[in-house]
């Protein structure tokens, strides 16, 4: 492969530690200083490509030139996404698995998602309004915990109920954490996947029956290619690639009351139920706010792009946020703007919160729609269903912590019912 152009790198042995402290503006730091999409530098030990915008999110998910099998850090593997999952895997076993989740997510599905959501937000309220205060990123947690589980079919022991929303928030927690946090999401994953592991052989057995359509049944009886059942080990896993991203959106449900605080004058838009301003709002909140900062790949074969040469099994990281804020594809990107999303193209890969390309053959989220109904209905009840008052808080967040949260994580007081549902 010849080298038609040089790529900027930045200087010294190594920048995980510069990852760390930076979070969400890594990357985007970088491509300010070079005036460039992409550039080089070294994370965990070795050569790393980072690409941010548009056009390098339309070649980060072509297959053809990225893979994702032996991309994620093993930090990451042990908390955030496990071992042998959707995640990492490339090919003719990727569409397999994929086509798993993509089942999940028929219009049916979906609108029992959207009940169970509704009335899991009334009970949480009704409890809410004997409490002194609510501190809503612990309680949204809770809420969606209890959605994820009913939704995937998956029967929760009392003994089991109060630690499953705290580990299934510890292994997103600690994703880009060091020492005890770390360790915390670790254990955390290890002691939920075993919980599920015998869950899903109790399914197997016949002990458990989870209703037909449930992510609890299909991926216990899913066969892979060979036409074997999924191992204990990597079933747990999916299941896990339910919940967890589930029980995370309660990262968006405090950006959305912030946004609802912070931008009065966008908020009061939502009281005449104009359903389609409903869902501007909530792509602002994810276009605006931080959810997960970058995801990983590795060069699948050597290709030249923009002069610049890739070469194969590279470690390449493509930036989330700053393409999110990317003033080449947004105007005024740093100001909350719902309505820029009524001309809004539909791209695949100019407004990428939770990845981008194709969500039936690439790695896009899967449950992308699900993130969607349960932003709706908690800006509903957030923005119109539910008087409270915001006290005096720190609602400032951190773009070198990820995830990041506002400080105070949302305290609301005198929470009252506003229609008696």
């Amino acid at each position: 492969m010849s080298k038609t152009n040089e790529m900027p790198k930045e200087e010294g042995i190594d920048h995980s530690l510069n990852l760390l402290r930076e979070g969400y503006m890594f990357i985007t730091n970088r491509r300010g200083k070079f005036q460039s999409e992409v550039f080089e530098t070294h994370l965990l030990g070795q050569k790393a490509i980072c690409l941010g915008g548009k056009e390098a999110a339309e070649i980060f998910y072509d297959p053809e030139k990225f893979k994702r099998m032996g991309a994620a850090p093993k930090r990451a593997k042990e908390t955030l996404f496990g071992k042998d999952g959707v995640q990492g895997l490339d090919g003719e076993q990727h569409r397999h698995r994929k086509k798993l989740f993509m089942s999940l997510m028929s219009p049916e599905q979906i609108d029992q998602l959207i009940v169970m959501t509704k009335k899991q937000w009334e009970m949480a309220v009704r409890k809410w309004e004997q409490m002194e205060q609510v501190v809503l990123y612990e309680e949204s947690k809770k809420i969606l915990c209890k959605i994820a589980c009913e939704w995937a079919g998956i029967p929760v022991p009392e003994e089991e109920s109060e630690r499953l929303p705290k580990d299934l928030a510890d292994m997103f927690e600690s994703a880009g954490r060091l020492g005890p946090p770390h360790w915390k999401g670790r254990m955390a994953r290890n002691h939920v996947e075993n919980w599920l592991g015998k869950v899903i052989n109790q399914v197997r057995e016949g002990k458990v029956t989870p209703p037909e359509n449930s992510a609890l049944h299909r991926i216990s009886f899913h066969r892979n290619l060979t036409g074997n059942l999924m191992d204990t080990e990597t079933a747990a896993v999916e299941i896990l690639n339910i919940l967890r991203p589930i029980v995370a959106v309660s990262v968006f449900i405090n950006f959305i009351a912030l946004a609802v605080f912070q931008f009065p004058e966008e908020t009061e838009k939502l009281r005449s139920g104009d359903e389609k301003f409903a869902m501007m709002f909530v792509q602002e909140v994810r276009r605006f706010y931080p959810f997960f900062p970058f995801v990983v790949a590795r060069v699948n074969k050597n290709f030249t792009w923009k002069d610049f040469d890739f070469v194969e099994d590279t470690l390449t990281l493509l930036d989330l946020y700053g393409t999110n804020h990317d003033p080449n594809i947004w105007d005024h990107p740093d100001v909350f703007h719902p309505d820029r999303f009524r001309t809004w193209d539909g791209s695949p890969f100019s407004f990428i919160p939770q990845g981008g390309g194709d969500y039936y053959t690439g790695h896009r989220c899967a449950g992308e729609w699900i993130t969607l109904e349960l932003m709706k209905v908690s800006l509903d009840f957030l923005a119109n269903k539910l008087q409270y008052e915001i006290p005096d808080q720190d609602l400032s967040y951190n773009l070198a912590k990820v995830p990041s949260i506002p400080h105070s994580k949302i305290i609301l007081t005198h929470v009252t019912d506003r229609n008696n549902f």
